[in-house]
């Protein structure tokens, strides 16, 4: 693996779930890791309540706008991470593809920026996870 690795996040449109876990993995892994995300049908803007509950953290993911996720990305990327079942992609042989099916818990009738709270929680759980067996080159 190359020195930084490369991760990509996808998720469908690219304004929530990916944002986040981009924004959270810049966070705490700073220039060790090269961070990229995309959509595979990209919306229009970011969830807005995605980008409250990280400036809650003072993460600033506000300037982000969704983009594609394009072969060049998947090819350069040592870890493409999907954030929900719906994002498809088709990774090169020998890029490591994990899929994270996040907490949803609009499901238990969670709303607003409640529910954004425990999204970001569960994607920071699993960010830090993914740094960890980074570093430790697993």
């Amino acid at each position: 693996m190359r020195t930084p690795p490369r991760v990509l996040f996808v998720c469908v449109k690219n304004g929530g779930k990916s944002q986040m876990a981009a924004g959270l993995m810049g966070d705490i892994a700073g220039d060790s890791v090269d961070v990229v995300s995309g959509g595979t049908k990209p919306g229009t803007s970011l969830n807005q309540l995605s980008v409250e509950s990280l400036a809650e953290w003072n993460i600033d993911i506000s300037e982000g706008t969704p983009k594609p996720v394009t072969p060049a990305d998947l090819e350069a990327a040592d870890v493409v991470v999907t954030l929900g079942r719906e994002a498809i992609v088709h990774a090169p042989e020998g890029a490591e593809v994990e899929n994270w099916d996040t907490d949803e818990p609009s499901e238990r009738g969670i709303e607003g920026i409640e529910r954004m709270r425990l999204v970001r929680n569960d994607i920071s759980a699993r960010v830090a996870d993914l740094l960890e067996r980074l570093r430790s080159g697993c």
